[in-house]
């Protein structure tokens, strides 16, 4: 793969990267992009739904404060708020405004795809920035993306540099013995409605909450890693909560290792475009 090598003058301004998506995923990769340098901001998408909010930057939207990584989020209602934000040191820029505002504000070095819509048509965004790097299935090299980071369990955090990425399969990996089934599902598109928040302790046939008037019960044992935010109306078919049934390992904040991989690997391949303009093969990252 090539492409235009960037010249990055240590004392110039901070080059700008947009990050598509507040879940886990897109702010551990924002956070490792801060930390490398980068002027960073996080764009939100309704779709699907953050439920592993103690993980990510999401809740920054509502009001709430959240540190990753030593990185902190805050909320940008307009360019004027993504200038200031950016003059703090280790602070990431996070917004509902529309990707078309931010752009015409600065054309970005980088924008990163961490939507993690599996199942919908990815866009091609290769010319809203100098470098358009794919997170996730549905990826392809030269059609959508320069780069693309696997997110599937067999090669988490693995550059890809040609053809293109694994397409979901539906199955999730195993996390305390539990796979799938520790996640419940929206069985329509509704409400939601719950009292309960990020790490709360829950026993099966619990009821969580309730989507569109129907009860929502707990899968099985353990802790709240993930949960949509109450008052949310979802879609169906997408994930409205997750459980950790890890007794005292159970974790729902912080960067998780699949997190750090996936972030590793973005900011290994944005800085070898950076420097050579190509990158090449399929690199398993590590941490």
């Amino acid at each position: 793969m090539r492409a235009a090598a960037i010249t990055w003058h240590p004392n110039a301004p901070k080059p700008l990267a947009l990050v598509l998506g507040t879940n886990e995923i897109a702010s551990a990769i924002a956070a490792k992009l801060s930390h490398a340098r980068f002027a960073i901001v996080l764009c939100h998408d309704a779709f699907p739904p953050v439920i592993r909010r103690g993980m990510a930057f999401h809740d920054v939207l509502f009001g709430e404060a959240r540190d990753l990584d030593g990185v902190t989020g805050a909320r940008a209602g307009s360019i004027t708020d993504v200038v200031r934000i950016h003059r703090e040191p280790c602070q990431v820029a996070v917004t509902g405004m529309h990707l078309t505002d931010i752009i015409a504000y600065r054309y970005p070095a980088v924008i990163v795809d961490a939507r993690m819509q599996k199942h919908l048509v990815t866009p091609d965004l290769r010319g809203v920035a100098a470098i358009a790097v794919g997170i996730g299935p549905r990826f392809a090299i030269g059609r959508n993306c320069d780069i693309a980071i696997e997110t599937h369990p067999c090669e988490t955090g693995a550059i890809v540099a040609e053809g293109h990425t694994r397409n979901a399969d539906g199955k999730a990996r195993d996390l305390g013995g539990a796979g799938r089934e520790r996640f419940v599902y929206s069985d329509q598109d509704a409400v939601w409605h719950t009292p309960l928040d990020i790490g709360t302790r829950v026993y099966k046939g619990l009821q969580l909450g309730s989507l569109g008037g129907k009860p929502v019960l707990a899968p099985l044992d353990g802790a709240l890693r993930g949960i949509a935010r109450d008052g949310l109306r979802v879609p169906a078919n997408v994930k409205l909560l997750e459980i950790d049934p890890r007794g005292r390992h159970a974790a729902w904040t912080g960067m998780d290792e699949r997190g750090q991989s996936i972030a590793a690997s973005v900011v290994s391949a944005v800085h070898q475009i950076m420097r050579t303009g190509r990158t090449a093969g399929r690199i398993s990252a590590n941490v």
